[in-house]
């Protein structure tokens, strides 16, 4: 049985003829063993996107009953949605539209770094571009342009600097940060 076979077969049990008639198709070869090809096809058309692991017939029958029920367990890491930006008041980690928090996992897709937070602390203005790009994430040469400044949250990469007092979605064009996905449990 070629693919073309097969595909024919999967058209016809699975797609509804929405439009005219087609030609009659010649009659497919029968095979009474299931080759390989099948099982694979097969496969594919059960997984189920939405729920669960993706997981074939061959590989279920060899799993034991405990290591399915621990892959089932185990979650991807998740990005924040929508992206906060908060100060040191604000609680940081995975925000949801329920649960709002700051992002601690930011990543600046313009420098390709990842942005450090300073609680309790601004940027003085005479921070530049370049003094980031130098100096980042070290801080003990960051904190030359670091002030104490009591609420307040000082996010850095190595090309952009904002100082944050409270809680905001992050939605500046100039920022190229976005959350770069929360490890969880």
């Amino acid at each position: 049985m070629d693919i073309d076979d097969l595909l024919d077969e999967v058209e016809s049990k699975f797609v509804k003829n929405k439009s005219k008639p087609s030609a009659p198709k010649p009659p497919t070869k029968v095979i009474p063993k299931r080759s390989h090809l099948e099982d694979a096809i097969d496969d594919l058309l059960d997984l189920d996107i939405q729920d669960g692991p993706k997981v074939n017939k061959t590989t279920q029958k060899s799993m034991s009953k405990a290591s399915l029920s621990e892959s089932c367990s185990k979650t991807e890491p998740k990005r924040c949605f929508p992206v906060y930006l908060g100060g040191s008041e604000e609680s940081m980690g995975r925000a949801t539209s329920i649960n709002k928090y700051a992002c601690n996992e930011l990543r600046c897709t313009a420098c390709d770094f990842r942005v450090c937070t300073f609680d309790n602390m601004a940027w003085s203005k005479d921070t530049d571009y370049l003094f980031l790009r130098n100096n980042t994430p070290d801080f003990d040469k960051l904190k030359s342009k670091l002030k104490r400044k009591k609420g307040c949250r000082a996010y850095c990469c190595q090309c952009q600097w904002r100082n944050i007092t409270e809680l905001v979605e992050l939605r500046d064009q100039e920022l190229k940060w976005v959350c770069g996905k929360h490890k969880e449990s």
